[in-house]
């Protein structure tokens, strides 16, 4: 008898786990970036908070720097079903539409207070485009203020011609047109290799990326335009999140508001220890001349000019209502 109870014990135990171990679902969440930079450090804490408010029902696994998916096909495999959630950079599918990259318009929002703003006008626009294919926005956090990295002095647009400009989303491309440098398509996880052997000599990005990728060792100038700052978004498939149970729903959409706000305070902090940095690594941080940021004024300028007849009515909407704020 007691060796039958024992087994009944036994059986029962393998029953609870198999049931638990069957309840729990996995998610696989690609990002670009690697696991030091500070949106990949709140991917991570988000992930710990799902994981600890669902008592580890929906585990996702951080697949950081591009170990999975490269940057340009991590919006296709979460459309697609490859995977159940990943980071995009809003700005890299302005191809798709015009509204993904309004944050990379220059000089349009250059302070994170105008940034939020911006963000706010925007995100009814993005629920809606994203859910139209088959995804949810969960939260989007910036990066800091994009300044231009160049091995050459800069005192004007003019000194810009000729450059090795690391393109990596249309607007920066778009920006090499206009001050006629020569546009090359650099992801961040190639970006190291690429100043080292002289493939690019200059790119506009945040401090933070200057840092993660030792600009610094090749590059010694940063000039500070303020130009935008663009945003990272966590999105993740809509059939993948209906799948969940309401708790389970309720709780990612919880821990992914905390990310959003940890994540903007953060990009904030941030930006100013990574000034701190790459500055002790001998970088310089210069404040732009007045005919750099003049000449960078045109060039946001006609870019916007020229987003807005590709937006029409609802990318005006989405400006109308950021400038009333």
């Amino acid at each position: 008898m007691r060796f039958h109870r024992t087994l009944l014990a036994a059986a029962a135990l393998a029953l609870a786990v198999g049931t638990q171990a069957y309840a729990q679902t996995k998610w696989d969440l690609p990002s670009a970036y690697p696991t030091t930079n500070f949106h990949t450090e709140n991917i991570q804490a988000f992930i710990n908070d799902v994981d600890k408010a669902t008592a580890g029902k929906l585990k996702i696994t951080l697949h950081a720097n591009a170990s999975l998916i490269k940057a340009p096909d991590i919006k296709r495999s979460v459309q697609g079903g490859q995977t159940q959630a990943g980071e995009i950079l809003l700005a890299n599918f302005a191809n798709e539409n015009p509204i993904f990259e309004l944050d990379g318009v220059p000089f349009l929002a250059t302070s994170y207070g105008d940034a939020m703003k911006l963000y706010k006008a925007q995100k009814p626009a993005l629920d809606k485009l994203l859910g139209a294919q088959g995804m949810k926005l969960l939260y989007a956090v910036p990066w800091g203020p994009q300044g231009i990295y160049s091995k050459k002095p800069l005192n004007s647009g003019g000194d810009m011609k000729g450059l090795k400009w690391r393109a990596y989303s249309p607007a920066t491309a778009k920006i090499a047109e206009l001050v006629n440098a020569t546009p090359v398509t650099i992801q961040a996880a190639e970006l190291s290799q690429a100043l080292a052997t002289g493939v690019v000599d200059s790119y506009m990005s945040s401090l933070s990326t200057g840092y993660d990728s030792k600009t610094f060792e090749s590059i010694k100038n940063w000039y500070d335009t303020q130009a935008w700052l663009p945003k990272n978004a966590v999105i993740v498939s809509t059939a993948a999140f209906n799948a969940l149970d309401k708790a389970t729903q309720d709780a990612v959409l919880k821990a992914a508001a905390e990310a959003e706000t940890r994540g903007w305070k953060a990009s904030d902090e941030k930006n100013k220890w990574y000034a701190e940095q790459v500055t002790k690594n001998g970088m310089v941080i210069h404040k732009p001349s007045a005919a750099l940021t003049a000449d960078m004024k045109k060039v946001g300028d006609t870019m916007l000019g020229d987003w807005l007849k590709k937006a029409g009515p609802d990318g005006q909407a989405v400006v109308d209502a950021y400038k009333k704020m």
